[in-house]
């Protein structure tokens, strides 16, 4: 059973690999010398904000 599991996904590895590689840049995206400002302020300090919260309660759960 392992040895077909292992089969199966190295086959399905050599049979994804050409449609990987065949995506190419596509015509959207920045254009080169353009400004791409991001606004990283708001969503990150919330997930700042979420991580610290869990990880103080995984603490105090922790020492109890």
């Amino acid at each position: 059973m392992k040895q077909l599991l292992s089969s199966t996904f190295i086959l399905f590895l050599l049979l994804a690999a050409p449609a990987v590689r065949a995506q190419g840049p596509g015509n959207g995206g920045p254009r080169p010398g353009a400004v791409t400002d991001v606004p990283v302020d708001g969503g990150a300090s919330l997930l700042l904000a979420a991580g610290t919260g869990y990880a103080l309660r995984r603490l105090r759960k922790q020492k109890a």
